[in-house]
């Protein structure tokens, strides 16, 4: 008791503190863009400038010529400074200045003293307005990127998840990847890959966050300078939707490896769905409830994995490592039952309401974290305010209100089998929860 008490005294605190600086947050219009300030309370300065649209900006056969992109902004250098002259006048200061991509939007940020705002703006700017995307920085961040992929690619977690992405979103935007294949980052010149940048760079499709202890007048005057030199372009809205499974569904990959790996994909609420944040309450739940039957219990895995990977098209996964896939199954499918029909306890939603306000305001502690929760909040949800206002929102929520999410939305289910083929019955995944008899057998 005395645990959950100090537990339960460290979340309310981090949030107070949290509170205190945001309760003057605000937002503002410059040249069409939201600006959202949060005061910090510190003297660290956090931009980030967020770029809408992601997977829904490019093609199929042009899957990580974002990422490349954002990544060439501080890595090959701006028309008045060569990559190495960027980075050296960064490096003076000890400011971090990056852009990376992911399914819903790109994100260009900035991190600095604020002492060296003065300094680093002008270099943000430039990055952002003037990159220089040099041949030979880029042939150089490229080699780079194909050799992510690779390494990705030999490791079995990042591999089992990738091709369960590829398999249950076969048709749709969210089939791609960021990162793109190595046949596709390979041919990208450049040329092709700045043109692009400049396409998506556009006042419509950006959204502005700065978490610092700055004057309202001067963030306005830097962002104004900033948005004179990006054109207007055309009014953008992200996509969002629900992923349906109509039916379960299995695919195998026959690969060497020490273990076999599973991952399942369903449904989940679309950000702004009433039973969005229940149903992420109820996703920690059950991966606790599954790491104790599956390791604990019956010894079938080191690190089973249950989790909510919301985005503009949201999805429950399930993932674990085993030599025994088919009795994986039979516990997994046994577990889904107990809780739909039996539901969550009481005790354990109280536990998990302080242990999710706990980890997420643990979370929150940076500048970079917090300026990140307030973009992801107003992309996602067309409302920032969600990041400060969490805490009442779990707070609110019933024992009913996690059960109903849960049963809701776990249903079909797709499942990626990665592996010694001859381990695994494809009937005990296909036949889900309409199972009467067990494991089929080989």
């Amino acid at each position: 008791m005395k645990k959950k008490i100090l537990t339960l005294s460290i979340a309310v605190i981090l949030f107070s503190l949290r509170l205190a600086n945001a309760q003057n947050a605000y937002e503002m219009m410059v040249k069409g863009v939201k600006v959202i300030v949060q005061p910090s309370g510190n003297d660290i300065v956090e931009v980030q400038t967020i770029i809408n649209g992601g997977i829904q900006n490019y093609p199929a056969d042009k899957c990580g010529i974002e990422s490349l992109a954002m990544t060439a902004l501080s890595e090959c250098g701006t028309l008045n400074h060569d990559k190495n002259s960027f980075k050296n006048q960064l490096d003076k200061v000890s400011a971090a200045l990056y852009g990376f991509s992911g399914k819903d939007y790109s994100v260009v940020k900035m991190n600095c003293i604020k002492g060296d705002f003065e300094t680093v703006w002008p270099l943000y700017t430039e990055a952002l307005t003037i990159p220089s995307f040099d041949a030979k920085e880029f042939a150089r961040i490229k080699q780079d990127a194909i050799n992510g992929l690779k390494e990705a690619d030999s490791q079995p977690d990042a591999a089992i998840d990738k091709y369960a992405v590829k398999v249950a979103f076969a048709g749709l935007e969210y089939a791609k990847d960021p990162d793109g294949t190595t046949d596709i980052i390979e041919k990208l010149t450049p040329e092709e890959t700045k043109a692009y940048y400049l396409s998506i760079l556009t006042r419509s499709r950006m959204l502005i966050v700065v978490v610092a202890n700055l004057d309202k007048g001067v963030i306005e005057e830097k962002v104004n300078q900033l948005l004179s030199n990006i054109k207007p372009g055309k009014p953008y809205v992200l996509k969002k939707a629900i992923y349906s499974v109509p039916k379960n569904i299995f695919s195998a990959e026959q690969r060497d490896l020490a273990t076999n790996y599973v991952e399942g994909i369903t449904s989940a609420p679309e950000p702004g769905a009433p039973d969005f944040t229940a149903f992420n309450v109820a996703m920690h739940i059950f991966s606790d409830r599954q790491y104790l039957d599956v390791r604990t219990k019956n010894g079938l895995s080191y690190a089973p994995q249950a989790w909510f990977d919301n985005g503009a098209m949201a999805v429950a996964k399930f993932s674990v490592s085993t030599t025994q896939p088919d009795k994986y199954i039979e516990v997994f499918y046994k577990l889904v039952n107990k809780v739909k029909t039996g539901g969550f306890k009481a005790d354990e939603v109280a536990n998990m309401k302080t242990s999710y306000l706990t980890s997420f305001y643990y979370r929150q502690e940076t500048n970079s974290a917090q300026a990140a929760s307030l973009a992801q909040s107003e992309v996602l949800f067309n409302n920032w305010h969600r990041s400060l206002t969490l805490a009442n929102d779990v707070k609110k929520l019933t024992v009913d209100d996690v059960n109903n999410a849960f049963r809701k939305y776990i249903g079909n289910i797709v499942w990626v089998y990665q592996g010694d083929p001859k381990k695994v019955n494809p009937l005990n995944y296909t036949n889900g929860l309409n199972r009467n008899n067990g494991v089929v057998s080989q």
